[in-house]
């Protein structure tokens, strides 16, 4: 029989119209209310706007109009309609450019800065969360920072809840992708506490993603790098990341290294190192995504003892960099983890390259006849 009904539709064409219309009638309902002068029906539609908007883009759109009347709940001396005015508005901005932008020219930014430094734990929170969304706008990134937003978002890095802190971080990433903006952040020290972040998050979570890309851009400052170094367990941290981050992580933790190893070689050599970084190169050096594949390479080659051929008849391979680096490395655990490491990786290296002639072995030979002999091929890259 056809599921179809009567009128040509099918039963999932229906539910979704009906889904559609009744989706339509709460969001007229809601901008309805929400330019109410009713204190408690403007509340309620921003609860229903920020359910509305929680998971629907096309009702997030629709919802734009509400973006003027839920910037000015933020003006009015009340928590209750802070917090729901910010959540509101919250779910409004998540994955809508003109959204973002829409808030920010509506006024939003200094009532939403102000409340960085509100006592109310939840505001704090909930400003920190508005203004890490706002801050993936990049029209956003350089009037958010001329508001004054940096210094206070490093303050909440410091002393804010757990979750504050990460948002803290996250959004001074976004921030920082602004070139104008790397040196007021630079300017409020904010180095120890993201490091401090860095020991204490998962190392495979968001935030120790955007610690360590935070990290690789202020350590392209001579005093970003101090800083990193001066602070106890600063490098450390970073190596930790490159061992057991994301691939994003890692490709950020091996690119601040690389960067501070660049600058001064003599200086910055021996701290890194001495905090067993070698192990953790090796590995990328084969697992890590091609851009950090490259940097770990180059940064094994500024780690030996000399950054240049030791003769011409020895071939400048991996395995010879390394070696040399082994061979100065202070400490028993450290050098056999790094040649057994080394070890793996020629295995590894021998088994590619085997299968790799026995595929073209397969290719160049008709399966139907003897193996004799393989005409020449010119290899593609």
């Amino acid at each position: 029989m056809d599921s179809s009904s009567s009128d040509g539709h099918s039963p999932d064409t229906n539910l979704s119209a009906d889904i559609s219309v009744r989706a339509s009638s709460s969001v007229r309902q809601a901008l309805h209310l929400i330019q109410s002068d009713d204190p408690d029906l403007k509340l309620q539609a921003a609860g229903e706007i920020r359910r509305l908007t929680k998971t629907s883009q096309s009702c997030r759109r629709q919802l734009s109009h509400a973006v003027g009347s839920l910037v000015s709940m933020l003006r009015i001396d009340s928590p209750e309609f802070h917090e729901a005015a910010l959540l509101a508005l919250l779910n409004l901005a998540v994955k809508d450019e003109k959204n973002k932008v829409n808030i920010v020219e509506a006024g939003a930014l200094q009532p939403i800065i102000s409340f960085l430094k509100s006592q109310n734990l939840n505001l704090q929170e909930y400003a920190t969360a508005s203004l890490l969304t706002l801050s993936a706008s990049t029209t956003n990134k350089p009037i958010i920072s001329a508001y004054g937003a940096i210094p206070l978002l490093v303050e909440i890095l410091r002393d804010g809840s757990p979750q504050a802190k990460a948002d803290a971080v996250m959004a001074l990433s976004n921030l920082s992708s602004h070139s104008s903006n790397l040196s007021i952040i630079l300017e409020t020290k904010p180095i120890p506490f993201i490091v401090h972040l860095l020991k204490t998050c998962k190392k495979s979570s968001k935030t120790a993603e955007k610690c360590s890309a935070l990290l690789e851009s202020l350590v392209g400052f001579d005093e970003g790098r101090t800083a990193l170094t001066s602070e106890e367990g600063g490098v450390l941290a970073v190596v930790e990341v490159l061992e057991n981050g994301s691939l994003q992580s890692r490709e950020h933790a091996v690119g601040a290294l690389l960067t501070m190893c660049q600058s001064d070689r003599c200086k910055y050599r021996e701290p890194i190192l001495s905090e067993g970084v070698i192990p953790g190169l090796l590995e990328l050096t084969v697992q890590g995504t091609p851009k950090s594949q490259s940097k770990a390479k180059l940064l094994l080659q500024l780690l030996r003892e000399s950054p240049y051929p030791r003769s011409e008849i020895q071939a400048d391979t991996l395995e010879n960099i390394v070696s040399n680096i082994i061979s100065r490395i202070d400490g028993d655990d450290q050098s056999g983890k790094a040649k057994k490491m080394l070890a793996e990786m020629v295995q590894v290296s021998m088994e590619q390259s085997l299968r790799h002639l026995q595929q073209r072995a397969l290719v160049c030979t008709p399966t139907d006849l003897p193996i004799t002999s393989c005409p020449s091929e010119v290899s593609s890259k």
